[in-house]
């Protein structure tokens, strides 16, 4: 089984796809080069739990979600599950008559957690392909209350924008302070000179809806710190 799904997964046709998503999440050209005809903020990557969590707060920010996108005409890209905090979102954005695309993967789709009702359902074969999607097809990233997924997820889109893979911008809705100990961290990583001042500054962070929204409409990408270069203190 291994083997045959590493053949599948680094098969030329699936390189070439992947390579050309690439080309899209960075909003660049296929050889690299800056698109200069850009693009507006027409969609948002929400990740979040498929649980709820404890309370109703977690539930009511994701709703909250939901609709501030929908009202504003932004397009929701997310996992694609009808439970949890996903579904929350999912449902909210389609209540309030926005358009609501999933993506999930082969595996997830064949335990019935899809939801039946969305916009539009792409169904991927391995996960690292369904992220590659949300990235493509999203102009920013949100991360509500969720697990390690949730976590990853936020994390690797961060990354990439501080690797130049992608000026699209990134926050964190704070229910409830719930990230309050992980951005304490990451404070502590700054001030340790492990994290770059200007790479802290992308994240942003608010714990309503439409004042995060506000700051993804007026996002002007920063200059990022790179690593120091071979000979430089």
């Amino acid at each position: 089984m291994l083997q045959a799904y590493a053949s599948r997964e680094c098969s030329h046709a699936v390189r070439g796809r992947v390579r050309a998503m690439w080309a899209r999440v960075c909003n660049c050209t296929d050889n690299g080069a800056p698109d200069p005809e850009g693009r507006s903020m027409r969609s948002i990557c929400v990740y979040c739990g498929a649980s709820t969590g404890r309370g109703e707060a977690y539930v009511a920010a994701a709703r909250a979600m939901g609709t501030a996108l929908a009202r504003r005409g932004l397009r929701l890209v997310y996992g694609g599950a009808s439970v949890g905090l996903m579904g929350a979102v999912a449902d909210a954005a389609l209540a309030a008559g926005g358009e609501v695309v999933g993506v999930i993967p082969e595996s997830l789709m064949k335990k019935e957690l899809a939801h039946p009702g969305l916009t539009e359902l792409v169904v991927t074969r391995s996960m690292h392909e369904r992220k590659t999607v949300m990235a493509d097809r999203a102009d920013g990233f949100v991360a509500l209350p969720g697990g390690i997924g949730t976590l990853e997820e936020l994390f690797e889109i961060w990354t990439w924008a501080q690797l130049g893979f992608h000026r699209k911008p990134c926050g964190v809705l704070n229910v409830a302070g719930y990230y309050d100990r992980l951005l304490g961290f990451l404070d502590h990583a700054r001030g340790e000179g492990l994290l770059a001042p200007s790479v802290r500054d992308v994240l942003q962070v608010a714990d309503d809806a439409d004042v995060l929204l506000d700051r993804f409409a007026a996002w002007q990408p920063p200059h990022v710190d790179r690593w120091l270069g071979r000979g430089e203190t």
